[in-house]
C-alpha cells in the first residue's frame, strides 16, 4: 500500500483527502501545521518512525505558525530518507508568476496546484502522473522512497 501525506491547516479539506486516499487504497498521514510535520521529519531521520515512508507530500503553501508549506517542502528536500518524496504544493490565494516561481523553487516543488482541487479521479490521476515524473528523473538508489 502506498502512503501519502498532507499538510493542510483546514479540517474539512483533510478529511475529504485522506477519505479519497482510503477510497484509493493509499494509506494517509496528515498533519495539520508545519510545525508537527517538521516534528515528523525529524523523527524519520532519527529513525523514530517505523511506518512506511510515503511517496507523496502535499503541502498547503500557507499554514498556521512560522512553518509554510515550501519550508516543510525544502525540510524534506534536506531529509537523507525523504529527499525523493514527490512535492505538491496547493493554495487557494492567486499567486503571480514570480510567487509561483518562488515557492515552488523553495521547496522544491514537482507541481502547484490551485484550490479547488480537480476532482476525485482526475485529482488521482493528477498526483499519480507527478509521481511518475519524479520517480522517472531520479536514478535508483536503497534510500529512495519507495
Amino acid at each position: 500500500m502506498s502512503t501519502w501525506m498532507v499538510v493542510e491547516d483546514e479540517p474539512d479539506i483533510y478529511e475529504v483527502l485522506l477519505t479519497l486516499f482510503e477510497m484509493w487504497g493509499i494509506e494517509g498521514v496528515a498533519f495539520v501545521d508545519g510545525e508537527e510535520a517538521i516534528s515528523w521529519i525529524e523523527d524519520v531521520n532519527q529513525g523514530r518512525f517505523q511506518g512506511e515512508l510515503p511517496e507523496l507530500a502535499l503541502l498547503d503553501i500557507r499554514l498556521p505558525g512560522t512553518v509554510s508549506g515550501p519550508m516543510v517542502g525544502a525540510k524534506l528536500r534536506e531529509s537523507p530518507l525523504l529527499q525523493h518524496i514527490t512535492i505538491v504544493l496547493t493554495t487557494a490565494y492567486r499567486l503571480t508568476a514570480e510567487e509561483e516561481k518562488k515557492v515552488i523553487e523553495q521547496a522544491d516543488a514537482d507541481k502547484l496546484i490551485y484550490k479547488p482541487m480537480p476532482r476525485f479521479n482526475e485529482l488521482k490521476n493528477v498526483l499519480e502522473g507527478v509521481i511518475a515524473q519524479r520517480r522517472a528523473k531520479i536514478p535508483y538508489s536503497s534510500n529512495n522512497v519507495k
